[in-house]
Parts: structure tokens; sequence; C-alpha cells
């Protein structure tokens, strides 16, 4: 998902996007110690993911706070 998508969704949608993307690290985490993974490169999209869902939650706190 791009940052323009992201910033169009409301802060309690950012909010649970990241609670799912946070719960699905966690779980590819595990599924990483047990079996390994196919493609490890889901756990950097997956963090990154989660570093512009919360960036763009920070950017919206910011500009309320401002407002």
């Amino acid at each position: 998902m791009k940052a323009n998508e992201i910033r169009d969704l409301s802060e309690a949608e950012i909010r649970q996007r990241i609670a799912e993307e946070q719960r699905d690290l966690t779980d590819l985490r595990f599924r990483r110690s047990v079996t390994g993974l196919e493609n490890p490169i889901v756990l950097r999209k997956k963090r990154r993911e989660i570093a512009r869902l919360q960036t763009v939650l920070n950017q919206k706190k910011a500009t309320q706070a401002g407002a």
C-alpha cells in the first residue's frame, strides 16, 4: 500500500491495519523460527508497511495538534 493510499484512510482504519500487520509479522517470525520461510523478504516488507502506516498516522496526529 502506498503512502498516498494510506493518507485516504481514517485514523481508526490505520490503527486497525497496524495491528493486523503486527500480528502477521509476529506469525511470520514464529514460522521462520520453527520451520523457516520460503521467502524471508516478506519480513522486510511487513516491517516497512508498518513503518509507513505509523508515519502517516503520526503525520495526521501532528496536523490535528497544530490545527
